[in-house]
Order: C-alpha cells, then structure tokens, then sequence
C-alpha cells in the first residue's frame, strides 16, 4: 500500500504570517490537530495544536499578533505520495510523530496522512506504530521546573500585552 492511496487530500493550509489565533480557529472549525504552513503550495513547516499550546500560549504569546511562523515547526518530516505505507509507519515510530504532509515528486504539498488514516485502513503495523509514537508514555516534568524557574525571564518579542499581568 502506497501513501496516496491512504492519505487526505486537499488538506487545507495556512500562510507562515496569518496570527496563531486563525490558526487555532481553522483547526478547531476542521477539527484537526495540525495544519500545514505553505507559502503557496510549498510546504514551509507545519503547526500543532501542541505548537501553539506549548509554545505560544505556555510563553505569554498574543494569538493576534503572533504570526505562525513564530511557533511552527519548521523541520518538518514529509513523505512522498509513493512511498510504502510500512515505510511512513517506521519513520512516524521512529521521530514519534502522528502525521507527516504528503508531497508530490516537485516537493509541493498533495495531501497529509495521520495515524487516523492508517487506522482506519486497518494498514499492518499501524498498533506497532502507535506504541512507537507513544513511547515513554509518561509526561516530562522538567520543561516546567524549568519554566517556573524562569517566571522573571523577559517575555518573547511577541509577549503579552502591557497591560495583562504577568506570572
């Protein structure tokens, strides 16, 4: 089985410096966890729900004035539309990633493909792949002993409003 037989198609994008908060209401309309960042049809980075969460919300970031590529993910796994299903599976395990933007032989965004997709395909290794992403399946407590650290850090050049408390 091959990616393009498996994965979404016409997967709706957003632009690099639309704000993180049309960002969040596209995910929450299409009810999606991820969006791919194109400039055009070229794919950029990708944002989470986890991107703006972690890092835009947990560092004091306005959603309005935030452009995406302030807390999209930039290095970005991506996939061929003919590449095998098993492959895709191994490297989602490998990098613990649950979704990876299909791309077409001139690099340009065709589609995206989800654990989702492979579950309800009922591809091969999909379980094995699914233990793999959630591998240790503990949280990391460290990131915020050390945010609660740095409580008195400066905020980041698209911080909060001067007049929303800090701390």
């Amino acid at each position: 089985m091959r990616a393009g037989e498996v994965m979404t198609r016409n997967v709706v994008t957003v632009h690099p410096d639309a704000p993180v908060r049309k960002a969040a209401c596209m995910m929450d309309d299409l009810d999606v966890g991820a969006l791919p960042v194109c400039d055009g049809r070229r794919l950029v980075g990708i944002i989470t729900d986890r991107d703006i969460t972690v890092r835009a919300t947990a560092d004091g970031m306005r959603p309005d004035v935030t452009p995406v590529h302030a807390v999209m993910t930039e290095d970005v796994c991506w996939c061929f539309e003919d590449d095998s299903v098993e492959a895709i599976e191994r490297e989602m395990g490998r990098r613990q990633i649950r979704r990876l933007p299909v791309v077409d032989g001139r690099k340009r965004l065709v589609g995206m493909i989800s654990l989702g997709d492979l579950a309800s395909d009922l591809a091969e290794g999909t379980e094995r792949t699914l233990r793999s992403i959630s591998w240790p399946a503990e949280p990391d407590r460290a990131s915020r002993r050390r945010r609660a650290s740095n409580r008195d850090a400066s905020w980041p050049d698209y911080g909060p409003a001067a007049d929303l408390p800090r701390g």
